[in-house]
């Protein structure tokens, strides 16, 4: 009977032993699922660099290094109930005062890095935007990266001018911008290809370069949108007739940097590669990046017959068939004269 309640007593022991061992490995689990629940301590926003070869546990150690957490080595046991969370991509990420360490591992396992942008501005040159380029934060630079893009495309021509598209583009810190204007160079290539493949039957240039050289023309003439076909049917009609441009845009491309905000007379009488008031034809590059409408009204002009269009100096202009009718709005527009 000795024997018996001995026997009892043990298993009891070892009974309530098994639960409360039970209950603590459950206590130690819940503690470490909980983990990621944790709030991180900042008030603003703030990023931090995965680096290629770093842990999960590294990243959470450096975490509670800067101040932003507690109980780091809780992740090294964490990893081993939940493997994904080893999976981590590297990158830049941002981390938010209303995240939780939780929250903030989804997006660095899901490589929801930081994206930063910049806008390639329809109507300007490539000096322009190459300025724009350099000021760009997080963007990795390199020399001349126009050409080394039309280098990879077999364009060994030197002349980078109207050959990317302006848009809006996406990229991660530290990318290369020969990437971000490589995806210009293939969206200008495609869009232009659109254009001169759907161009009407009376367009009077004779290559989709040409195309691009005038549709640039018109991307700088235009103040309103409504008038590209209007002023790409005034260009259009001239090389119809084998009449000078004469479109002031060309006139400051060809003065570069001595252009100050005028032209005047001795400007308009020089001769250079670009002055369509002393060349006939179109200049020999484009002079700006066209957008998608102007690369469409070049290739699609309205079917009018004017020759001539003057600002009204609101953005709009008056189009006129005939130099007498042109002169008046001359007149009336430009020069302040009465009717």
């Amino acid at each position: 009977m000795k024997r018996c309640n001995l026997f009892y007593k043990w298993a009891l022991s070892v009974c309530l032993s098994l639960i409360l061992l039970t209950g603590s490995v459950s206590v130690a689990i819940n503690s470490l699922t909980a983990y990621p629940e944790q709030a991180l301590k900042l008030d603003k926003p703030t990023q931090v660099t995965i680096a290629a070869g770093m842990s999960v546990t590294k990243l959470v150690q450096q975490l509670e290094q800067q101040g932003l957490l507690t109980d780091s080595w809780k992740i090294k046991y964490l990893v081993k109930l939940k493997p994904e969370l080893a999976q981590i991509r590297t990158g830049l990420y941002e981390l938010f005062p209303s995240d939780t360490l939780g929250s903030f591992l989804q997006r660095v396992l899901e490589g929801k890095v930081v994206t930063f942008s910049v806008t390639l501005v329809e109507g300007k040159s490539i000096k322009e935007w190459q300025s724009s380029l350099d000021e760009q934060p997080r963007l990795s630079l390199s020399e001349a990266p126009f050409l080394t893009v039309l280098k990879a495309h077999g364009d060994d021509s030197g002349l980078p001018e109207g050959k990317f598209y302006p848009e809006t583009y996406y990229y991660h810190a530290d990318e290369s911008v020969v990437d971000v204007l490589n995806r210009s160079y293939v969206m200008m290539q495609s869009a232009l290809n659109a254009a001169w493949e759907g161009r009407s039957d009376d367009v009077q240039v004779k290559s989709a370069y040409e195309l691009l050289i005038l549709a640039s023309i018109i991307e700088k003439e235009t103040g309103q949108a409504s008038e590209r076909p209007l002023i790409s049917a005034v260009f259009n009609n001239r090389l119809k007739l084998g009449m000078r441009l004469q479109t002031d845009p060309t006139v400051i491309y060809g003065m570069g940097e001595r252009f100050k905000g005028n032209i005047t007379r001795k400007d308009l009488q020089e001769a250079t590669a670009f002055n369509t008031y002393k060349i006939k034809g179109l200049p020999p590059t484009p002079i700006a990046a066209p957008s998608q409408a102007a690369l469409e009204a070049a290739a699609n002009p309205a079917a009018v017959d004017y020759l001539y269009f003057v600002s009204r100096n609101d953005g709009s202009h008056v189009f006129s068939k005939t130099l007498k009718a042109h002169n008046a709005a001359v007149n009336q527009y430009q020069r302040r004269k009465k009717k």
